[in-house]
């Protein structure tokens, strides 16, 4: 039986994050995957002889001393990434706004549509930007994700002088900062922050936990840009890396069940059985669950997390082959739609468009692709008939992009669609869940903040679990789950003694 120290299931961000970071270190480390390429609901597929996103998102991380440019710097990737200007765009119905890469200038163009509340807008977004500093140092310095349970919260903040600017808006909604400085009518504010709140914190801003969501604000100037040829080549960048230091990365090959024997886990998988002394799951906790038999003994963390699974998303999306010159310039682009501002930002109401660039050689005879995707409770997939509700939220996310963007709806040569159901057969993820729990306002969202197991030496990593809900976050947390391993003493049997993960 083939034996390791780590195995690690699922090569999604987490999973890919997790076991380099072990391979760095210099664990046996085992990655499994059931799909042919990583990346997860992350990553780059082909079909009809085009390369499309998997979701339609943009990537963050590249910066200067942040995660995924060390890890490119570090293992000599082939990983490009360009820096757009406008990173998005935003349009509803008689409002189109271009967010720069400059958040200041960003800051400005909303000022300067806030008349005489101007500097009301610059107040608002000054305490928002401490806030977020104080959060992003997280993501810059793994190490600094913080080892607090609830019970020790407020201690830990009180000690601690990065977090005190968060402190008053612990437990709230992100729409308290905005009524506390008389900003709750500004309809420009409020387009920006319910369309970012809705793809990072996965939920609007009268619901996102403050904190969080101030961190997310953020999300477009801080280290954020377009891969070129699509977010999977990073992901094989990542495979490759963990490979080039001693790992095994096997694609296709499911794992079919978990079984805790002898102080150590068997996994079953396609290819035959794998001994591990730990196991990280990149998965949802209801598919870790179906891989355990049933007098598993978990932890009620496990059954906790999957219940609020529960309440989360799934995905509607258009997968689009479009004329070259459908939107201007040769670069990449992306698009933020919402066709009526006061209704959720949900179920073709509210679209993100990914567009590929001109140069990227992404679809035939010069085409250009295009990942369209809108969020969608799945409880209202339980009743009536799920088929005929998806092809309804279809047909307005099409209406959408006609209203709002009329001459990329105009050049669409090829259509592919895809729903929840598509996610749970390409990935497995239960039902096709997607984008994490929502960040929902209240003390729950701090109550497991520091890496544990589910069962003994089993540990879930990606977006269920902190930090998560963007490629970065899961990476970081494969990252600080490699980092809460260090210094555990790995028996790894049929090798020279025992050595220590430092």
């Amino acid at each position: 039986m083939e034996r390791v120290d780590v195995a690690v299931i699922g090569a999604g961000f987490g999973g890919l994050g997790a076991a380099l970071s072990l391979a760095e270190r210099g664990a046996d480390v085992a990655l499994l995957e059931t799909l042919s390429y990583p990346g997860g609901c992350a990553s780059t597929y082909r079909r009809r002889g085009c390369r499309f996103e998997s979701g339609a998102t943009l990537f963050s991380g590249f910066g200067e001393g942040q995660l995924f440019a060390d890890w490119i710097a570090r293992h000599g990737l082939d990983v490009r990434v360009d820096f757009l200007d406008p990173v998005v765009t935003l349009r509803a119905p008689g409002l189109e706004l271009a967010v720069p890469a400059d958040r200041g200038a960003w800051v400005e163009t909303l000022a300067s549509r806030a008349g005489e509340r101007g500097d009301a807008v610059r107040a608002f977004f000054e305490t928002q930007g401490r806030c977020a500093d104080a959060l992003w140092s997280l993501f810059s310095d793994p190490g600094l994700l913080p080892p607090f349970g609830l019970g020790g919260l407020w201690r830990h903040l009180a000690r601690a002088p990065r977090y005190l600017p968060l402190l008053p808006w612990v437990g709230k909604p992100l729409r308290a900062l905005v009524d506390a400085h008389g900003l709750g009518d500004l309809r420009e504010l409020s387009l920006f922050l319910d369309a970012v709140s809705q793809i990072t914190v996965q939920t609007s801003a009268a619901e996102a936990e403050a904190p969080f969501a101030m961190a997310t604000m953020d999300y477009y100037f801080r280290g954020t840009g377009h891969v070129r040829g699509g977010i999977g080549e990073l992901a094989w960048g990542l495979a490759g890396a963990i490979e080039g230091l001693g790992g095994r990365v096997r694609m296709t090959d499911r794992v079919k069940s978990l079984r805790r024997r002898g102080g150590a886990w068997e996994i079953e998988s396609r290819r035959g059985t794998l001994r591990a002394e730990t196991v990280v799951a990149n998965l949802l906790p209801q598919n870790v669950q179906a891989l355990l038999p049933d007098d598993a003994d978990v932890e009620p963390r496990l059954l906790e997390l999957a219940g609020a699974v529960e309440e989360g998303w799934g995905a509607v999306m258009l997968y689009l082959v479009i004329d070259p010159d459908a939107v201007d310039g040769e670069g990449a682009h992306h698009l933020e739609l919402v066709a009526d501002p006061d209704a959720p930002f949900l179920e073709g109401n509210h679209l993100f468009c990914s567009i590929s660039a001109a140069h990227e050689d992404r679809a035939p005879d010069g085409a250009r692709v295009v990942t369209v995707s809108t969020h969608v409770p799945m409880r209202a997939l339980e009743t009536g008939e799920p088929g005929r509700y998806v092809a309804g939220v279809q047909e307005r996310m099409r209406e959408t992009l006609g209203r709002l963007a009329p001459r990329l709806a105009a050049a669409v040569r090829m259509e592919m669609t895809a729903s929840p159901r598509t996610f749970e057969r390409f990935t497995g993820r239960h039902r096709g869940f997607v984008g994490g729990i929502p960040r929902r306002h209240g003390w729950h969202n701090y109550r497991h903040m520091w890496p544990a197991p589910v069962a003994e030496d089993l540990y879930l990593i990606g977006d269920t679990v902190f930090p998560g809900q963007s490629t970065l976050a899961t990476a970081l947390g494969g990252v600080k789950l490699s980092d809460h391993l260090a210094g555990r003493r790995v028996a790894a049997e049929g090798r020279d003694g025992v050595y220590l993960l430092t």
